[in-house]
């Protein structure tokens, strides 16, 4: 925890400005976390030598550059600015066209959240660029969350992309946290789960990832395709079964659980992993951090709540309103903000737009009816589940203006429809790609005392 006073404290009085203060502190956060400015700070190429962190790297020749998830197209882009253009070729799958293209890459459009033909082209092109080669070549891999769905092949050719999407939508539509969800993927993928590494064995491998995953749990960014894989197939199975998700799967991947015929992925002891090497350029912890920065900078009483919120939305609401007291009642006279990271579950029960985010803080706006309060969420990629927009701010009298034009807060919620709600109201946050991705920040703010 930590928290700071200034000496010029936001009051109460500066509630009506609340929902403006709140989105100025979240786009500060996404500005202090760019990926350009981060990669520029942390990655250095000096006499033939990339050194990343702790991490330093001899590039006996031009590297070929492997880029997959939200952030791939830039952090391409900023790799190529800092070795010079020294890069004998690159292969970037990212989310969308990016404005400007390296000459020496081929570039595809993965899908996000349901991967599409271009999540099956770009893996089949990362798999021929690093096949065949030798100890002295050298194979940096850019790697970014969203890069399960954006990065895909299936292990079993049999499996259609329909299959696949499929697949992918009951497990992002469940109540399972990413971790659980990443397990599944990585055991049906004949990139995920270390298997791309596998296959540019015995080049020399560095990893640069990006983290949308709890901290500790670096395989498990984009299902961890150039990482060991501490997980198993039993346990795939055990997380199906006791979730009751086999008989929701389609016909050619339900037979996969049902005969029990999933191969299982390289293991942290395998000797082809020994020359591989992994930095970790930024992280939720970087977002959270920025934005307690922000928010003390602007006079707030500020403290990051660092617990583990990757449980069910509800759940993290009251804990949050609780904490959100208590740092209140700590602080008498200065409005209060609770800075909040990581990623709920939010199990989608209807059929409209939005995502966790948003119901969110749909749920919230409930809760704090009536309330000098303010709640933001938002995903630090820009967008949110089904959703054009990153997420939505709300204040104490978000549910009357919405009562008054006729919208019921629980219907919309009830339909995981959110974004409509929102959006009726002007209160989604419309950010566009970020190029970036480490999971949401929630940003709570109290003028009531």
């Amino acid at each position: 925890m930590s928290s700071t006073a200034q000496s010029k404290a936001i009051k109460s009085t500066d509630y009506p400005h609340g929902k403006q203060l709140a989105q100025q502190i979240f786009h500060e956060t996404m500005a202090a976390i760019d990926v350009r400015h981060a990669m520029l700070a942390k990655l250095k190429f000096e006499s033939g030598v990339l050194t990343a962190g702790e991490t330093t790297h001899p590039l006996v020749r031009p590297p070929r550059v492997v880029a997959f998830g939200k952030a791939a197209n830039r952090m391409a882009l900023v790799l190529d600015e800092i070795l010079g253009g020294h890069i004998e070729a690159g292969v970037s799958v990212g989310p969308a066209v990016p404005p400007k293209k390296l000459a020496n890459f081929q570039y595809f459009v993965g899908g996000h959240p349901y991967p599409n033909t271009g999540s099956l082209s770009g893996a089949q092109a990362c798999l021929r660029l690093v096949s065949g080669l030798t100890p002295e070549d050298t194979v940096i891999f850019l790697v970014s969350g969203g890069g399960s769905a954006i990065l895909a092949k299936p292990i079993d050719a049999s499996i259609t992309l329909g299959d696949l999407t499929e697949f992918n939508r009951v497990l992002v539509t469940s109540h399972l946290p990413i971790e659980q969800i990443n397990v599944l993927r990585k055991h049906l993928s004949a990139v995920k789960g270390g298997r791309l590494a596998e296959c540019a064995y015995p080049a020399r491998q560095l990893t640069i990832y990006i983290s949308d995953v709890p901290d500790g749990l670096p395989s498990m960014v984009a299902s961890g395709p150039t990482m060991p894989d501490e997980s198993t197939v039993e346990q795939a199975y055990e997380i199906a079964e006791q979730n009751k998700l086999i008989p929701l799967f389609p016909a050619r991947i339900r037979g996969l659980f049902e005969c029990r015929q999933l191969v299982e992925t390289p293991k942290p002891a395998d000797p082809r992993f020994a020359n591989s090497h992994y930095f970790s350029l930024l992280s939720n912890r970087d977002a959270v951090n920025a934005a307690l920065a922000a928010a003390e900078k602007l006079g707030f009483a500020a403290e990051v709540d660092r617990g583990t919120w990757d449980v069910d939305y509800q759940q993290v609401v009251h804990a949050n309103v609780a904490a959100l007291d208590a740092l209140s009642l700590a602080h008498p006279g200065n409005a209060a903000c609770l800075i909040v990271g990581g990623e709920v579950t939010c199990p989608v029960t209807g059929s409209g737009v939005g995502g966790r985010n948003q119901s969110f803080v749909l749920y919230a706006a409930q809760k704090i009816a009536g309330q000098r309060r303010v709640v933001l969420s938002a995903g630090t990629d820009g967008r949110d589940g089904n959703s054009p927009t990153s997420g939505a701010v709300a204040d104490g009298q978000t549910v009357s203006r919405a009562v008054g034009r006729g919208l019921d807060p629980a219907a919309y919620l009830a339909a995981s429809d959110a974004y409509s709600f929102f959006r009726t109201l002007g209160d989604t946050l419309d950010t566009g790609f970020t190029d970036n991705n480490v999971r949401d920040v929630r940003i709570w703010l109290d003028f009531a005392h």
